[in-house]
């Protein structure tokens, strides 16, 4: 093999590798995207649930009506 088609051949694969990291980043954004829009979306549920049960506590602590 010339030194010139292993400089080729060389070139060839850089390429390849390099499209390859560029993939690999896109798709690391799109998860990362998607990982803190779950987040977020699981704060949200954290904090309705959170009034939720500070609501049922509050309906539970209080005393029963009277009965006539």
């Amino acid at each position: 093999m010339s030194m010139e088609e292993r400089v080729t051949e060389l070139e060839s694969r850089l390429a390849f590798q390099d499209d390859t990291i560029q993939a690999l980043n896109d798709e690391l954004v799109v998860q990362q995207r998607l990982l803190e829009r779950l987040q977020l979306q699981v704060a949200a549920l954290a904090k309705r649930q959170e009034d939720i049960s500070g609501q049922l506590e509050s309906t539970e602590d209080e005393a029963p009506p009277p009965h006539y």
